[in-house]
């Protein structure tokens, strides 16, 4: 896990496209203007609506990405997540943000954010922040690192990865909240999709770890330190 200071990675030669996602106008201009010309802006958004469509649109290598955003259900920066999670697997999503909450940056990174960077960061910082990211890195500013290790080691180490790799990234989203006791309701709202996908990703769940209730999967959870 590397922070966002330094450059200990060597950048392609290749530009990497980019789209920015803040509700400032100035914001947005002038992160454009501070960044490498080897960073190549293809799009801009400054709602959560407007984001995900031209980040569907353009297709970009990396989303910067503002954690808070108006529109749509209220969910910022992860609903704009969400909403593109078709794509998660060739576009990395990078938090750019005046914040430097650990709820806001436990949240977004949940959500699948590949890293967290305030805004107080330098425009070259900020670029090798781009290429580390688009190069499958996680990056964060200095002190942020720390609330992502707490809030995502806890698990012991001794726990079943071959269980758990059994498991897509959204099933385990899915398996921790509803082990915490949400209702089918709730984890929809929280991960901005619909019931009937819960009611799947539960399904395959239970399927996967050889378990055959909610009861069930609450205690093989917490046994693993999971909630």
């Amino acid at each position: 896990m590397n922070n966002a200071h330094g450059t200990g990675t060597s950048r392609p030669a290749q530009s990497v496209r980019v789209v920015i996602v803040d509700d400032h106008a100035i914001f947005r201009s002038g992160l454009k203007a501070d960044l490498d010309a080897s960073i190549q802006v293809v799009g801009e958004a400054a709602t959560v609506e407007q984001a995900i469509a031209v980040i569907a649109r353009e297709q970009p290598e990396v989303v910067l990405l503002d954690v808070h955003l108006p529109g749509g259900l209220g969910g910022g920066g992860r609903e704009v997540i969400a909403g593109s999670a078709a794509l998660l697997g060739s576009t990395k999503f990078l938090a750019l943000s005046v914040s430097d909450a650990a709820e806001d940056v436990v949240a977004v990174i949940r959500a699948g954010a590949r890293g967290y960077v305030t805004k107080t960061i330098s425009g070259a910082e900020i670029t090798d922040a781009v290429f580390r990211v688009a190069g499958g890195d996680a990056v964060f500013s200095p002190r942020l690192a720390g609330f992502v290790l707490d809030a995502f080691g806890t698990a012991p180490a001794d726990i079943a990865d071959d269980e758990l790799d059994k498991l897509s990234a959204r099933e385990l989203e899915v398996m921790r909240l509803i082990a915490r006791g949400y209702s089918y309701k709730e984890v929809a709202k929280e991960l901005f999709i619909s019931i009937k996908t819960v009611e799947t990703h539960v399904s395959a769940v239970l399927r996967k770890l050889q378990l055959s209730s909610r009861h069930e999967l609450t205690k093989w959870a917490a046994e693993r330190r999971l909630l």
